[in-house]
């Protein structure tokens, strides 16, 4: 019995690694700290701020991020920007108003309550999900064990993605493609987007490509997790809940059977 069943687990596990396999070989992902990691993480402002002027002057020119409300900028836990520079952003993109020109539709510049545009290119993925799209596929075949264990999600992939470049092309099918180590298979359509020193900070801060690169990718895991902060608060408010509750129902439990037990304890007659 225990050998049939070992056979059919294996065989299990190998219908489930095949997929896998045939699709190539998976990509090296690095494991990087960033300050939102773990229970008690926290986005870090700056970082956040930094990651947006990444995505603005580089990233944005092919890709979107079509469910992130603009005003969001603002929210504390996140970048928190100024309302006026909030606004003044704002109209750095346009937008389609199809209530403009008597119904016709026109273009106008975007309001804090407007959402980022989508991706300008059909095949350049919108970037509002990314990270957390990324967030289960490492680990053996996809299942996450990577990210239970070492805290590597979505943010660690956009990174190894953004610093994998290795320099190698070859023409496939009349495309370019681009060696990287992070990337599924090796190969990937999109070229080197970063290469160091790709944008200045006002503050000076590091602009090297592992630099960039971790900003853009904490940028990114806020527009996919706005909310990480919220919850992992609410989680801890739950479990000292929990805890308080647990301890309580033992105390009161213990009250109430005591004066039963001790009944039984009196009118017990010891062992002959």
């Amino acid at each position: 019995m225990l050998k049939q069943l070992t056979l059919s687990a294996a065989m299990v596990l190998a219908l489930v690694a095949s997929p896998a396999l045939a699709a190539g070989k998976a990509g090296k992902v690095k494991d990087i700290e960033f300050s939102f990691e773990g229970p008690f993480g926290t986005y870090d402002q700056m970082q956040l701020q930094r990651g947006l002027q990444v995505y603005t002057e580089v990233c944005s020119a092919c890709h979107g991020l079509r469910y992130v409300p603009i005003r969001t900028l603002a929210d504390e836990g996140g970048p928190h920007l100024p309302e006026d520079q909030v606004r003044a952003y704002a109209e750095f993109y346009e937008v389609w108003d199809p209530a403009l020109l008597d119904g016709d539709g026109d273009f106008r510049p975007a309001k804090p309550t407007d959402n980022f545009p989508q991706s300008a290119l059909s095949n350049a993925p919108d970037l509002s999900l990314m990270a957390k799209a990324r967030a289960g596929f490492h680990g053996p075949y996809g299942l996450g064990i990577n990210q239970f264990f070492r805290g590597m999600g979505g943010a660690e992939y956009i990174y190894s993605l953004l610093t994998g470049y290795t320099g190698e092309e070859k023409e496939e099918a009349g495309a370019i493609l681009y060696e990287n180590t992070a990337f599924p298979g090796g190969w990937i359509s999109m070229a080197p987007p970063l290469y160091g020193d790709d944008v200045v900070y006002a503050d000076g801060h590091d602009s090297s490509l592992s630099a960039v690169s971790k900003d853009v990718s904490a940028f990114l895991m806020w527009t996919a997790e706005p909310k990480m902060m919220a919850r992992k608060q609410a989680g801890f408010t739950a479990v000292l809940m929990l805890t308080i509750l647990t301890v309580l129902l033992y105390l009161t439990n213990k009250r109430i059977w005591a004066p039963v037990k001790n009944r039984v304890k009196e009118g017990s007659t010891p062992a002959e």
